[in-house]
């Protein structure tokens, strides 16, 4: 299989189904947004993390590959069996949030991204999927987009904040909160 096609080398691209779009169509930039959130995910992941949460990570992974699958399909002409996401997959994501939160100290203020690596790379991913999750909710005023997936980004978005939250109280690293300045 050749990676190169060269049909792609005047701005447009195929969806699934055959419809040639430009590679700036929303379409285009939602799954390529997701693209790029599932490797900022494949980075936290190379780090030193929970074993645990690693394999929640590659299970996210492999949603956003689904995700990735159903933006690149043309509701109107793609007939390739494309794979669902389920109401359990966004359960768990709520069962991981809710269990991280059973041992974190209460929220009382604002986070202000970084910390050490992992922590910092979880808020980098937390902002790339709002920013897929706003792109995907555009696409859907004008095109067919599964309800599940937006639900799945917005939950997956509390996840990685959790999954930083986590990763800081598990290295027993600092948090570093936002106070407002009111001068």
């Amino acid at each position: 299989m050749k990676i190169y096609t060269k049909k792609g080398d005047k701005g447009q691209t195929s969806l699934i189904g055959g419809t040639r779009v430009p590679k700036h169509h929303l379409r285009i930039e939602s799954y390529g947004t997701v693209d790029e959130l599932n490797s900022y995910i494949g980075m936290i992941r190379s780090q030193k993390i929970d074993e645990g949460q690693q394999r929640v990570l590659k299970e996210i992974q492999d949603r956003l590959f689904t995700i990735g699958a159903s933006l690149a399909a043309d509701p109107e002409r793609s007939k390739m069996k494309i794979p669902d996401l389920h109401d359990s997959d966004i359960t768990l994501l709520e069962e991981q949030i809710d269990k991280m939160n059973e041992v974190l100290p209460p929220l009382k203020h604002f986070i202000l991204p970084g910390g050490e690596l992992p922590v910092a790379s979880c808020h980098l991913a937390r902002c790339v999927c709002r920013r897929a999750e706003r792109i995907t909710v555009n696409l859907s005023e004008e095109s067919f987009v599964d309800e599940k997936v937006l639900m799945y980004l917005n939950r997956l978005s509390d996840y990685l904040f959790v999954l930083g939250r986590k990763v800081s109280f598990d290295n027993k690293s600092e948090e570093y909160i936002w106070i407002p300045r009111f001068e």
